[in-house]
């Protein structure tokens, strides 16, 4: 949670959210709870920007982003910090004397019901500690010659991933594999997925 010296950021942020109702509020922290728990692969707020509009609320795209910041940060330290529905709510407070009590109602609910699978998700995060495949691409390529050979004609994959890592930056990496390490990798996937199927 932030700061008492961030209090006026913070009060900027509570003025926003104090626009949402209540159904919009529990909406907005539900796909941020989910996104927390592992199930989603981030926090959609261009969906999110949509929901809002059809409601009627018209917040510039800086004040939508500060309100999901927020609330992931919130969520993610009510989780690192294990706090109960009513520690969320004593350190919004403390944040804020601005918070309405309905919206104060809502997240405590919502906390209440997922703050212990938001905290396992992390802790289970903080073990692993590793990235989630978000996409792969690859493409067939030829290289026809180089600085040192004038003709290759050597055909290679190339692959690109995108990887969503445990801060939620989403990284890409790319390489290229000769046909025959790619077709090792093809195999070592192929093997992987079989162990799945038994599991």
């Amino acid at each position: 949670m932030p700061a008492p010296a961030e209090s006026y950021g913070v009060n900027k942020i509570v003025d926003n959210i104090e626009k949402l109702s209540p159904d919009i509020l529990a909406e907005t922290c539900q796909h941020i709870l989910t996104y927390l728990q592992g199930q989603t692969t981030g926090v959609d707020s261009a969906e999110i920007s949509d929901r809002f509009q059809r409601d009627g609320v018209r917040l510039d795209p800086e004040a939508l982003q500060n309100i999901i910041r927020f609330l992931l940060l919130t969520f993610r330290s009510a989780g690192k910090n294990n706090l109960s529905g009513d520690g969320l709510v004593s350190r919004l407070e403390e944040g804020s004397s601005k918070w309405p009590k309905a919206s104060l109602q809502v997240m405590h609910r919502l906390w209440s019901e997922h703050g212990a699978l938001v905290h396992a998700q992390q802790e289970a995060q903080a073990m692993l500690n590793i990235g989630q495949l978000v996409d792969m691409q690859w493409k067939l390529g030829m290289a026809v010659s180089s600085d040192t050979c004038r003709s290759l004609n050597s055909p290679y994959v190339s692959l690109l991933l995108k990887i969503a890592e445990p801060s939620g930056q989403i990284h890409q990496r790319s390489f290229e594999m000769t046909i025959p390490q790619f077709q090792n990798f093809h195999k070592q996937v192929k093997e992987m997925a079989a162990v799945l199927e038994t599991v």
